[in-house]
């Protein structure tokens, strides 16, 4: 797959893209990009795992912690299937966490809504620092050779995505304005 890839055909036929979910590992940029792209479309935003979050009444490090990966799994399944069911999930760009597109059930769902995966890459090395945020706590970022580790095992899934997008060396609008024009993504109109 090249960066110049977009779409499969089954994908090019449909009319419009209304939903782009954005994937990638940690910090890729999917919820910085994310919100950039919703703003210059008028789209809605929202991160998977503040959704989560906002429905256990607990922290993403807490769920980790007290119940285990798999179970933080099945709940990013559940939560992306409830979002993208609502009847406000068009005109939506939707961040999901680095793990979520390894799922293969949840490249199935997003396949089966039409929706848009669009994957921020950018070397390990670069994630890793920028995953170096004292406020945020990443459960599966330990040290620089098991995150390079990890990343290298989630390729051969982001690979899968619809849209592959270089994040090294970009700025966020320039990312979000690449994604716009790729996607022949179109501003939602006033209603």
């Amino acid at each position: 797959m090249t960066d110049e890839t977009v779409l499969p055909r089954s994908r090019r036929e449909q009319a419009c893209v209304y939903t782009v979910a954005l994937v990638g590992f940690m910090g890729a940029g999917k919820t910085s990009v994310g919100q950039e792209l919703a703003r210059r479309l008028s789209w809605r935003f929202a991160d998977l795992d503040h959704l989560i979050e906002s429905r256990e009444g607990r922290a993403i490090p807490q769920i980790f912690q007290q119940d285990g990966e798999q179970h933080f799994r099945d709940l990013e399944l559940s939560v992306l299937g409830e979002t993208l069911a609502a009847s406000d999930s068009r005109f939506l760009v939707l961040a999901l966490g680095g793990g979520a597109f390894v799922v293969e059930r949840i490249r199935a769902l997003l396949r089966e809504r039409y929706v848009a995966a669009v994957w921020l890459d950018a070397p390990a090395e670069e994630l890793f620092r920028r995953c170096d945020q004292p406020e945020v706590v990443r459960p599966l970022r330990r040290d620089p050779e098991q995150f390079t580790k990890l990343y290298e095992q989630r390729l051969s899934s982001y690979r899968q995505a619809d849209l592959h997008v270089i994040t090294k060396g970009k700025e966020i609008s320039a990312i979000a304005e690449e994604i716009t024009l790729r996607l022949a993504l179109e501003p939602r109109s006033a209603e």
